[in-house]
């Protein structure tokens, strides 16, 4: 079972043209059961009882009223209640073609991907639309790529589906219930290690959009800052969405393959780049008011301190401040290792020679320093983030397998992994209310509402 929902506000005109051609195209080329549901947000007009004819008229089409505006917020909510194992949802307008949805939905279906993307930004995507949007969509995803470090094309296209199972894990950590939710739901999925496939569209550009560009923008930006704070403090539990579904090599024990230990070598490496840089910066500015000695070691103590946080998050992926004042001081045991190696190394140089030039007292640190970086990150990987005897990452939340569903995809469970809709009716019992179990985190923002036409 297939649930599209097609999130719609004040949409009476088109609501109806829009829903029996996608219901056709379904009907005559979709392979597998469908449904049709219609996320009515607050609309004012004549939408509701559009709506409900619909549902009348088409055995596969559903109602779905919601007393409060936001795009996101409708389809957290119907998600939420949809007893279907894949869904999905489109925006009112169609801009995207139809024959890109079973490519959508087959990988979700045969359980390769978690997330499925419409992307117009691909070099095999066929776009329609002016320079002012096209300009619009790519520099707002240039924008997450610099911000959050996004690795997907398209984040606004209104063509996106998900398997159930991930979203009853994945919803309630996204808080925003307006445009920038497609947005969140992705950056998230991605930042969980989830797989996303993306589908080049054939797209057409809707002339009568109602999407206020300005105000959207700037809800944008402060998603994006929200996300990116919340990312940056390790408060969001990303760890137990890593491996919640079914097998995954990376938990084969492999003999004598140390694990993580390339990727923890390149982290290593790039941060070690970067604070020698910072340290011998700093050598060089205090060795103009202090003795060699005195620079080297205030030197070598603020580098320690930012090494050790930046290999903390990046080399080892220990999130949040558990246990981060801990390992600041097992950081300074390290720091002494590569003082006594570095200050050993320059009373050397100053027994060999009275007065040694600047020049040659950063090559002999240079030298040291390499060693001390190699003791660094032995002690590094064995003491100070050695991975738990279970093998999972440090600092992650529980066991792997300690929420969700584990089972195979496509298997029968899958089904009942969110509540059912009683039979006979329009919608998931009750009205608003009935979100108020996957809502997470205040949403006290401002809702844009959810206007036809895509957000780009």
């Amino acid at each position: 079972m297939l649930d599209v929902v097609v999130p719609v506000y004040n949409e009476q005109d088109d609501l109806g043209p829009c829903v029996r051609r996608l219901h056709a195209h379904l009907a005559a080329t979709f392979p597998y059961p469908f449904r049709i549901t219609v996320a009515d947000n607050a609309s004012t007009d004549l939408t509701p009882q559009q709506a409900a004819i619909l549902a009348v008229e088409l055995p596969e089409v559903e109602s779905f009223r919601l007393e409060q505006k936001g795009r996101g917020r409708a389809l957290r909510a119907v998600w939420a209640a949809s007893d279907a194992p894949v869904l999905a949802y489109m925006d009112v307008d169609l801009s995207t073609d139809l024959n890109a949805l079973l490519p959508l939905v087959a990988p979700l279906i045969s359980g390769h991907s978690d997330l499925a993307i419409g992307t117009r930004l691909a070099r095999s995507s066929r776009v329609v639309r002016g320079t002012k949007r096209e300009l619009v969509s790519r520099g707002y995803n240039m924008l997450l790529r610099g911000s959050l470090a996004a690795r997907f094309s398209d984040a606004q296209c209104g063509f996106k589906a998900i398997r159930a199972d991930v979203a009853e894990q994945l919803l309630p950590l996204v808080e925003d219930g307006g445009w920038f939710f497609d947005t969140e739901l992705l950056v998230l999925a991605e930042r969980a290690g989830l797989r996303i496939h993306e589908v080049p569209v054939d797209w057409v550009d809707d002339p009568d959009s109602k999407v206020d560009v300005a105000r959207t923008a700037a809800e944008d930006l402060r998603g994006m800052w929200r996300v990116g704070r919340a990312l940056a403090t390790g408060r969001l539990p990303l760890e137990r969405l890593r491996r919640p579904f079914g097998d995954d090599p990376r938990d084969r024990a492999l003999t004598g393959v140390p694990v993580g230990l390339a990727r923890q070598l390149v982290g290593f490496c790039a941060v070690g780049v970067l604070s020698t840089l910072v340290y011998l910066a700093l050598y060089m500015a205090l060795r103009a008011v202090v003795p060699a000695q005195a620079a080297n070691a205030l030197a070598l103590l603020l580098s320690a301190l930012g090494n050790t946080a930046a290999n903390r998050r990046l080399t080892f992926g220990v999130r949040g401040r558990d246990r981060a004042v801990r390992h600041q001081a097992q950081g300074l045991v390290v720091f002494a290792v590569g003082l006594v190696l570095t200050s050993g190394s320059l009373a050397a140089l100053h027994i060999a020679v009275a007065h040694p030039p600047h020049h040659t007292e950063l090559g002999v640190l240079v030298v040291a320093n390499l060693a001390a970086t190699v003791v660094r990150f032995l002690l590094f990987r064995v003491w100070l983030f050695a991975e738990p005897a279970d093998g999972g990452p440090v600092g992650a939340v529980g066991p792997a397998d300690s929420t969700g569903p584990t089972g195979p995809t496509g298997s029968a469970e899958f089904a009942d992994a969110s509540p059912a809709r009683p039979a006979g009716t329009t919608g998931p019992a009750g009205t608003a209310d009935s979100e108020s179990g996957t809502e997470s985190g205040a949403e006290s923002h401002t809702e844009s509402g959810t206007e036809s036409g895509s957000a780009r």
